[in-house]
């Protein structure tokens, strides 16, 4: 046993021969670009605002309103907070932040890191707040439009705003022009409903299931709106899905 033990007390001062775990490299943070849009949750996933990038340098990032939205929630200054975008092929990435700067129209973050946050939505939501217009699935020449507001999209569905009463699981034809792309018409299903101010109603429709070639297009249609990039992508001149 004293073999043993004098063996183990005279190498117990020599350093360990194994080099120790080199410490892993930050993630980069994803390209952003000048006016792409952002969404900003709170620590408990509430959401807080969606915004437009107006300043990104380094891991400091400034957010401001988009054009036609209303103001920002402000958020006490030094909170953490979520980012969450999309890159380039459309695959969502989580940013955490502390705030810097908060106001009605503006919100400064810095210390940007990426960060893994489960169960967020998987596809890309572009917020719109423009026109558009719903037509009854019984309306086949599409001749009795009813306006509404087209509030997001996504390659998966929209959220709609409306002076019309429509029932959960009702199929109706979703109309609506992005920016100078051609008009597009979906078929879906409203899947949720509910009243939200000035006697008027939101409704979240479920798109009907788009070919690959439909799926492309408008993924790129999107992110071309999302970075500001005006690049044709093969446009159809008609438009029209479903």
């Amino acid at each position: 046993m004293n073999f043993f033990k004098n063996l183990f007390s005279k190498n117990k001062n020599i350093e360990s021969a194994e080099p120790a775990a080199p410490k892993k490299a930050a993630e980069p943070l994803p390209e952003m670009f000048q006016g792409m849009s952002l969404d900003v949750f709170t620590e408990d996933g509430v959401e807080l605002l969606t915004g437009q990038v107006s300043e990104y340098s380094g891991t400091d990032l400034s957010l401001e309103r988009l054009p036609g939205w209303l103001a920002f929630e402000t958020c006490p200054l030094g909170s953490t907070v979520f980012v969450r975008g999309y890159n380039r092929r459309m695959q969502s990435f989580n940013l955490r932040a502390t705030v810097f700067e908060s106001t009605r129209v503006l919100m400064k973050l810095k210390d940007l890191k990426v960060e893994y946050i489960p169960n967020v939505r998987k596809s890309f939501r572009l917020p719109i707040n423009g026109t558009a217009a719903i037509f009854r699935e019984d309306d086949e020449r599409f001749s009795r439009p009813e306006q509404c507001v087209l509030i997001d999209i996504s390659t998966g569905g929209a959220c709609v705003e409306s002076e019309y009463v429509h029932p959960e699981d009702e199929v109706v034809f979703l109309r609506f022009k992005l920016d100078d792309y051609p008009t597009m018409t979906f078929k879906g299903q409203i899947i949720r409903g509910s009243e939200h101010k000035d006697d008027r109603f939101r409704y979240g429709i479920l798109f009907a299931q788009l070919t690959r070639d439909e799926m492309t297009s408008l993924t790129r249609t999107l992110y071309n709106i999302q970075t500001g990039n005006r690049q044709i992508w093969d446009r159809n001149e008609v438009g029209t899905w479903g």
